[in-house]
C-alpha cells in the first residue's frame, strides 16, 4: 500500500498542467467482496456523481439511443455508486425506488440525501416525526442502501444541543453523513458529537472553499461541488491525483471511502471527473 501512494503522489506530481479526460472501461472495484451497503468492508473506496439524470449529458456521456430511463442502467456500467439528489425535494415513490433497485447490479451502492424537510426546515426540530416516513421509504433499497447524508442550511449557526438531540433519535439501521455549509459547525464539539455516534463529517468544496478534512469515524464521505464557483467547473488532473493519493492513504487505514462530484452544471465534467479518478486508482492496484 505504501508504494501505491508513493505512486499516486507522483503522478500528482506530473499532472500539473492540466486536465484532460480518461475513459475509463471498467469501474474501480472496492477492495473488498462487497455484497451491500450493510457490509461496508475495510479500505472500499466508492466514486461516483450526485445524480445522475441530467439531459446535457445526453450523446455526451450517454451515448445516442439511450432513453432517459435507461440511463442509470448505462450509468451502472461505470461506476458502483451514485448520490440520490432529487431525495432533497420531494420523497421518492416506492415504485422508482424499486425500479432503480433491479436497474443495478448487486453491489451498486446508492447513497441519498435527506429531505429539506428534515435539514432546511425543521433544522432538525422532532426529528421522529421528520425522519420517521423518509428513512422508512429509503429503506426500499435494502442491500443497495449506503450512507444518509443531511446537507444542514448555510447561515444556520452552531447549535449542539439540536445536533445531539437529533443524532440520539437517530436508528442503527443506517449510517449517517453530515455535511455543516455555515463555517461556525466546524469545531471539535461537532465532530465530538459525530463520532460519539459512529457518524461522518462530510468533507467538501464550494466556491472556492475547502472544509476541514475531518475523520469522525470508519466512513469518510467526500462531496466536490466544482472548481470554479458552485456546481461549475472540471477539475484538473493534478487536483484528482491529490485526491487519489489521499484517498489511497485514507484506505490503507481501514476507512471506507465515498465520493462525489457535484459540478454537474458544466457539461459532464462531474461523470468526467469521476471517471479520471476511478482510472487514477484503478491504474494503481
Amino acid at each position: 500500500m505504501a508504494k501505491l501512494i508513493d505512486r499516486l503522489l507522483c503522478y500528482s506530481h506530473a499532472f500539473q498542467g492540466g486536465y484532460g479526460g480518461l475513459v475509463l472501461e471498467q469501474p474501480v472495484t472496492a477492495k473488498t467482496n462487497h455484497s451491500g451497503a450493510s457490509d461496508m468492508m475495510e479500505g472500499a473506496i466508492f466514486i461516483g456523481t450526485s445524480g445522475w439524470s441530467y439531459s446535457h449529458w445526453r450523446d455526451l456521456f450517454y451515448p445516442p439511443g439511450f432513453s432517459q430511463k435507461e440511463w442509470l442502467y448505462y450509468y451502472a456500467k461505470h461506476f458502483k455508486t451514485v448520490e440520490i439528489n432529487n431525495s432533497f425535494y420531494q420523497l421518492t415513490d416506492k415504485k422508482t425506488l424499486l425500479r432503480w433497485y433491479d436497474m443495478v447490479p448487486k453491489d451498486f451502492i446508492f447513497t441519498v440525501k435527506a429531505s429539506r424537510y428534515i435539514t432546511h426546515i425543521q433544522r432538525l426540530n422532532d426529528p421522529e416525526q421528520s425522519t420517521d416516513t423518509f428513512l422508512e421509504r429509503i429503506r426500499m433499497l435494502e442491500d443497495k442502501l449506503g450512507p444518509i447524508l443531511f446537507q444542514l442550511p448555510p447561515r444556520w449557526h452552531f447549535n449542539p444541543e439540536r445536533l445531539s438531540a437529533f443524532l440520539d433519535t437517530l436508528s442503527n439501521d443506517f449510517r449517517y453523513v453530515f455535511e455543516f455549509r455555515d463555517r461556525s459547525w466546524h469545531n471539535a464539539q461537532t465532530y465530538q458529537l459525530l463520532s460519539m455516534h459512529k457518524a461522518a463529517f462530510c468533507i467538501f468544496d464550494l466556491d472556492g472553499f475547502l472544509s476541514p478534512r475531518e475523520i469522525t469515524t470508519d466512513l469518510i464521505y467526500v462531496r466536490l461541488h466544482g472548481p470554479n464557483g458552485p456546481y461549475e467547473g472540471s477539475y484538473s488532473k493534478y487536483s484528482l491525483s491529490e485526491w487519489a493519493a489521499t484517498f489511497a492513504n485514507w484506505s490503507a487505514q481501514g476507512h471506507t471511502i465515498y465520493c462525489y462530484f457535484d459540478n454537474t452544471k458544466s457539461g459532464y465534467a462531474a461523470a468526467q471527473n469521476a471517471l479520471t479518478l476511478q482510472t487514477m486508482l484503478h491504474s494503481t492496484q
